[in-house]
């Protein structure tokens, strides 16, 4: 349904009051919408997820060859992470004035566009396409780093770890299965003329793709936008306003969420961007660096439902803190593995996986908690802007510290950085309300 407004066609705002009233009504009706919208969310994942891995595992490689040096192997890396950072925002800002269904079917569009202009790129040698369609590409990793917030707009306090969790295990499916397939789709590929390398992004051309008509086509009606009728429906009285303390406590709960995701991010990315070009500096083929991404790629979701658990029941700053001390242990791994031994490669990879998990899910349920669906959307945006920003920072540097130094320094000063996370959640704990 639309409106003239100013001469120009718009949406109608929401859904309709009867149906609003309804889940209002019936929280037996709510629970069915969140089942269902997880569901969709599972779903899309699946496809999201098989895009996402296109651009971790042979992005640095691309570059590489087709720049002809390894010190801007990071660039891939912080180009697409900067276009999801600007992805993001946008995402954001139109899930709050459209809902959920129409930001993230345009962000999966965008990143499915991005994928065919980098395979374009790799065809023609031409890296000014490259840079720009991994930019646009971007769009297709913040659409789904954000679809995990959809599964939360009907969830309960103590659900919203779980709702994270399905998302992120949904998205293990695709993100395992696209590193192992660098070599068939880079083989699909040359059968068609195109460059071994760009063969991954055929794949997330289609993934995103796919994804996108997923919410496009199923995701009716739109949670967001029936969490925010039933919330306006139980709204008190103009002129009453929420006390000060709890727009205190809100404001911190959104700070430290956020510095929990930005630190975990940054050193995440940094290593994870290297091994690729680390490992193929030391003699290790292109299987062998899908393997360990994909092991990777797997300990950064697929421990999603237990941790979803835990940060429900046991709490979003322990959770946190494990966050922290498990990238430390990652990065000492890393620095001290032997560069032949694919074993502790992928003992530290999991390690990194496994450590972002926690940082993710902790932090993205204190920004549920710390958020109204009035602001929910908007808010969530802005976060995944600063966390888009810290992976692009963390891909750019990365090349530029190896270059300058080691791997090890590397991947030590990426431990140590996320470990100064814990003073952030020390000090909510101790701050006044």
């Amino acid at each position: 349904m639309t409106q003239r407004v100013n001469g120009s066609i718009r949406r109608a705002a929401g859904p309709s009051p009867e149906l609003i009233r309804s889940y209002s009504e019936s929280p037996e009706r709510q629970r069915q919408l969140y089942r269902r919208t997880l569901w969709i969310v599972v779903i899309s994942q699946v496809f999201g997820g098989a895009g996402l891995a296109a651009g971790i595992t042979v992005g640095a490689l691309l570059a590489q060859d087709m720049l002809g040096t390894d010190r801007f192997a990071g660039l891939p890396s912080a180009l697409f992470t900067l276009g999801s950072a600007a992805a993001a925002l946008l995402i954001g800002r139109f899930s709050q004035r459209l809902g959920r269904r129409d930001g993230l079917t345009l962000g999966f569009l965008a990143g499915a566009l991005g994928a065919a202009g980098v395979v374009f790129a790799a065809v023609t040698g031409n890296i000014v396409v490259l840079f720009a369609a991994l930019l646009v590409y971007g769009a297709g990793t913040a659409s789904n780093l954000q679809a995990r917030y959809a599964g939360t707009d009907l969830a309960g306090p103590q659900q919203r770890g779980t709702a994270v969790s399905v998302a992120l295990v949904a998205t293990t499916l695709g993100a395992v299965a696209g590193p192992n397939l660098v070599t068939v789709m880079g083989d699909f590929a040359v059968s068609v003329g195109v460059p071994a390398l760009a063969g991954p992004f055929l794949l997330a051309a289609a993934g995103f793709l796919g994804a996108g008509l997923v919410f496009f086509v199923l995701l009716r009606p739109d949670p967001l936008l029936v969490a925010r009728g039933i919330a306006a429906s139980e709204s008190p009285p103009a002129g009453v306003t929420a006390p000060r303390a709890t727009l205190s406590t809100a404001n911190r709960g959104v700070f430290v969420g956020a510095t929990v995701m930005v630190l975990t991010q940054i050193a995440m990315v940094a290593i994870m961007t290297m091994t690729p070009v680390h490992m193929r500096a030391h003699g290790h083929g292109l299987g062998e660096v899908g393997l360990v991404i994909s092991v990777h790629v797997g300990a950064m979701f697929l421990p999603s439902l237990v941790t979803g658990v835990l940060v429900d029941r046991i709490g979003r700053l322990p959770m946190a803190i494990a966050s922290g001390v498990t990238l430390l242990s990652a990065g000492l791994v890393a620095a001290v593995a032997p560069a032949d031994s694919l074993l502790i490669l992928v003992i530290a990879l999991s390690l990194l996986g496994l450590g972002w998990n926690f940082g993710l899910i902790s932090g993205t349920a204190m920004i549920v908690d710390s958020t109204t669906p009035a602001n929910r959307a908007q808010t969530q945006g802005s976060v995944d802007v600063l966390i888009a920003l810290a992976g692009a920072t963390g891909g750019a540097l990365s090349g530029v510290v190896v270059a300058g130094s080691s791997f090890a320094v590397l991947s030590l000063g990426g431990g140590i950085l996320a470990l100064l996370l814990i003073p952030v959640v020390v000090w909510s704990r101790r701050a006044p309300a």
